[in-house]
């Protein structure tokens, strides 16, 4: 009898299953059925071979510069557009008569959303009972991520679990799904300025309900189980690339319902509004900096949360050029800035979230090889730097 029958046999044998009972059993049994297929043709298909490739490829040093230099060109593009439409003589005139303490200012409150942002990947760590990180190390680690945070959609920062895994032996499978558990707590925060933001006019409230409405359904997929049973069970029957990925798909619904349950997403969830408002909170401060105070805070964070929500749905790196777009329009036509002003203040909002934290994803990722230096070298493996 095949193992997917034999298990629905004993299951009705032990519990008097009814007619309907055991047809759901028996989907049940031929995912699970399915998914050790699928393990074992993906051994056999060298998916672990196109892993460690892929790892590699993922750890190159050129790979890294040649996707940095990419975004940077087009980032280059989507400002200087910018800057040509609006009159570079007009920019030029705003960002002199600016004062820069505020964009100190706007700066210093980015870096305590990347820290708050840090005891969350903290606390998923802990959740998946990963131990014996050094703060500094995990730190760091976190702050690597953002080299390919202008990846569309901030997909990306799975990097960080690469260099975790080269560097603490901590396999990456195991902490990817932290990345999606991030996101999904991310836009549950912006949603919330949304929804703080939009009291200050009508219609924003809009906006705040299709966003909420995305979560539920996000969070009702993951919950579920028929749909991941059927997903894997459609994927076993497939050949090749469908096939290898059964297993891993099966693997990351397992650990993004272990971070999305209940008990793990109120703190990150809290944490995450907190920290995306000091970025809202920045812009706001660099729009003092221009002298603009007929934007309020509230306004300031509606503008910030609805243009990355924008960016972050538009698959291109960064959301440049949607991001700005969004943002520089929200300003201009419901916050009555003048639009020299505005885009000024929309390019100095980008270098002081985006661009920054580029800087010290590179930042932290050379102090990291210097520690590790078998990290990025090919070698793999934990390999600390000794001191004498």
């Amino acid at each position: 009898m095949p193992r997917a029958d034999a298990g629905l046999a004993a299951d009705s044998e032990d519990r008097g299953a009814t007619p309907g009972s055991s047809f759901r059993a028996l989907r049940r049994a031929k995912a699970r059925d399915c998914w050790g297929r699928c393990a074992d043709r993906s051994a056999r298909d060298g998916g672990a071979v196109a892993a460690v490739a892929a790892l590699e490829e993922a750890l190159n040093p050129r790979t890294l510069v040649r996707r940095l230099l990419g975004a940077a060109l087009l980032g280059v593009v989507v400002y200087g557009a910018f800057v040509l439409y609006r009159g570079y003589q007009a920019i030029g005139e705003q960002l002199g008569a600016f004062r820069w303490g505020y964009f100190a200012a706007a700066l210093g409150l980015t870096f305590s959303n990347y820290l708050l942002r840090f005891l969350k990947w903290e606390f998923y760590l802990a959740r998946l009972d990963v131990q014996g990180i050094p703060k500094l190390d995990s730190f760091l680690t976190f702050l690597s991520g953002f080299v390919l945070t202008v990846t569309p959609g901030k997909v990306g920062e799975v990097f960080k679990s690469l260099v975790l895994s080269e560097t603490h032996n901590v396999p990456g499978a195991r902490t990817a799904p932290i990345v999606v558990a991030e996101r999904l707590t991310d836009l549950i925060g912006i949603i919330g300025l949304v929804i703080i933001g939009s009291l200050g006019f009508s219609g924003g409230l809009f906006w705040g309900g299709l966003g909420t409405l995305a979560v539920v359904a996000a969070l009702t997929l993951i919950a579920s189980q028929r749909i991941p049973d059927a997903i894997i069970a459609w994927m076993g029957a497939r050949h090749g690339a469908w096939v290898r990925l059964a297993p891993r798909v099966r693997a990351a619904w397992e650990s993004l319902r272990m971070l999305t349950s209940p008990g793990a997403l109120l703190v990150p969830t809290a944490l995450s509004l907190v920290s995306w408002s000091l970025e809202g909170l920045s812009l706001w401060v660099l729009l003092l900096g221009f002298g603009v105070t007929s934007t309020s805070l509230p306004m300031a964070m509606f503008f910030y949360a609805t243009s990355q929500l924008a960016g972050a749905l538009i698959p291109v790196p960064g959301g440049l050029g949607v991001t700005e777009g969004s943002l520089e329009q929200q300003l201009t036509h419901l916050g009555g800035v003048p639009a020299a002003t505005a885009t000024s203040a929309m390019i100095l909002i980008r270098i002081a979230t985006l661009w920054f934290a580029v800087v010290l994803g590179f930042v932290a990722l050379g102090l990291l090889r210097w520690k590790f230096p078998s990290l990025l070298s090919g070698e793999g493996g934990y390999r600390e730097r000794r001191h004498p």
